[in-house]
């Protein structure tokens, strides 16, 4: 029988580089046998409401994410099954009425603002990493993203960042690094850290025998 998938979280601020870390596990290890999970996925669909009210809802709160769905797929994915994995249209703010086969993978990457504020979530991880970077460089990436890949303009990002986002990083996502295992500034640039974290990972591998 094969072994439970491995389940490596990866929380930070908007901007702070979680997705980079993402990539950089996949160069070392492979994307035949990791795959990353967006926790933005599991948004919750606010297609019953009008666009202008989606505008002005409250993206950084634990509650605007479908957590129910991301546990049931999380644990289907360690355990070796294939999940059709939800698509969020951060232009509408809606779901995409398709989704995309995903697993089985040995190494599941969960990356997402509030992935270590849960307990739920964090009961299922093998490693927790946090992500810290400074306030000001999270700020200009997430302007330049919003504007280049949302359709969004920069009066909208910076209102939205005034009024949810830093809010919600200071109740929720900055004091959830405390249940790291492993902090790491500057995401995946810092070559070091992402080195340590890929050997973790295949000592864990090693100990439950998957060969990777």
């Amino acid at each position: 029988m094969k072994k439970r998938g491995i389940l490596i979280g990866v929380a930070g601020g908007t901007g702070s580089g979680k997705t980079l870390i993402a990539q950089r596990i996949i160069e070392q290890l492979g994307s035949n046998e990791v795959v990353v999970i967006q926790q933005d996925s599991y948004y919750k669909d606010l297609s019953h409401l009008p666009f202008e009210q989606r505008k002005k809802y409250n993206f950084d709160h634990p509650s605007a994410f479908d957590k129910d769905a991301l546990l049931r797929d999380l644990n289907a994915l360690l355990n070796n099954q294939t999940i059709q994995l939800p698509i969020y249209n951060y232009v509408t703010h809606t779901r995409e009425p398709y989704t995309v086969p995903v697993g089985p993978h040995t190494v599941i990457v969960l990356d997402g603002i509030l992935v270590l504020e849960d307990p739920e979530l964090r009961a299922l991880m093998d490693i927790k990493v946090y992500v810290d970077t400074d306030a000001d460089i999270r700020l200009a990436r997430r302007i330049r993203r919003d504007i280049l890949e949302r359709g969004r303009d920069i009066e909208s990002v910076l209102t939205q960042y005034e009024n949810t986002v830093r809010v919600m990083h200071l109740q929720f996502i900055e004091p959830s690094k405390r249940y790291a295992d492993v902090i790491i500034p500057e995401g995946g640039y810092n070559t070091v850290a992402i080195d340590l974290l890929v050997t973790k990972i295949r000592d864990i591998l090693q100990q439950r025998r998957i060969s990777l």
